[in-house]
């Protein structure tokens, strides 16, 4: 399973670990995320997701529907 955010579609970055000498290695900044379980009431059943922190922040702002909603049309969602 991948680590992106179903809701926002973050996901993991590449950078470089900087050493005190300035030597450059590879790295990953992975997404803070978390496998939740929802209701959702207008279609009364229990959805699973693999969102992040700002995901989570998300559906508390705008509602679980408006959210899945936003994340289907920018292609985020698959479901």
């Amino acid at each position: 399973m991948s680590k992106i955010c179903q809701i926002t579609g973050k996901k993991a970055m590449v950078g470089n670990n900087v050493s005190h000498s300035n030597k450059k290695t590879k790295r990953k900044f992975n997404v803070n995320l978390f496998r939740k379980k929802f209701y959702w009431v207008e279609e009364d059943c229990w959805i699973s997701l693999n969102v992040s922190a700002a995901g989570l922040r998300t559906i508390n702002k705008i509602g679980l529907d408006a959210a899945l909603k936003r994340a289907a049309t920018d292609g985020y969602l698959n479901a």
